[in-house]
């Protein structure tokens, strides 16, 4: 049986008109990782938001559109950024590969949004335009930003001669097991996974693969201040 939805105490009158947007969204990305993307219903976001379902509608097409700007407010905002900063970056590209896994964290990873990858996979098959904006909008660029910096460390002299593509791939996989993880079988595992610790380990093999010479490089796999 679904979980009654718990709508917003404070009545929708008394919001700002331009507030609402946001609010929408944020009832929104709730509702999608605790139900799933089929079973969530718009009248149930204006529930959880507090405001009408026509409310809703002013601002949003359906669900799909719904969806899409959960997805670009929480996600895609962050890949543009990261893509900018590897263009204006002035260190080192180990540096910004951590910069990079460290933003992913605080921004995401440790967010209701690590819920959606676990959407995405489950649903997709019943789902394709989802599927396929999610792609074009998150995983392409997401994937295009890490093999930037790799390419960047390859032409400064900082990293091995690896093939870019792949090794993007590689960097990106832990990621996505963290995000599965927390949201699938963490609550019922017999042992808690440190998933800030795991991260480092991630980034202290990414050293040792990718450095020409990881014991000359300053040793810092902080992704977050604890």
């Amino acid at each position: 049986m679904r979980n009654p939805v718990t709508p917003r105490s404070e009545p929708r009158w008394a919001r700002r008109k331009e507030a609402r947007p946001e609010e929408i969204t944020s009832a929104a990305l709730e509702l999608f990782v605790e139900r799933g993307y089929a079973a969530t219903r718009l009248e149930d976001v204006a529930a959880r938001a507090g405001v009408s379902k026509g409310t809703v509608y002013l601002y949003f097409a359906n669900k799909a559109e719904l969806f899409k700007a959960v997805v670009r407010e929480g996600i895609v905002s962050p890949i543009a950024e990261m893509r900018s900063m590897v263009q204006h970056f002035e260190g080192g590209s180990f540096e910004l590969l951590r910069l990079m896994l460290s933003g992913w964290w605080q921004r995401i990873g440790s967010k209701p949004l690590s819920g959606i990858p676990k959407l995405i996979i489950a649903e997709a098959g019943n789902f394709p335009e989802i599927a396929r904006f999610y792609m074009a909008e998150v995983v392409e660029p997401g994937q295009a930003a890490i093999i930037d910096i790799v390419r960047r460390g390859i032409v400064r002299g900082e990293f091995r001669n690896v093939d870019a593509d792949d090794t993007a791939r590689l960097i990106a996989a832990p990621m996505l097991l963290t995000a599965l993880w927390r949201n699938s079988l963490a609550p019922f595992a017999g042992a808690s996974m440190d998933e800030v610790r795991f991260l480092e380990a991630h980034l202290d093999m990414l050293r040792r693969a990718l450095l020409k010479n990881p014991d000359a490089a300053p040793l810092d796999n902080r992704i977050y201040e604890r």
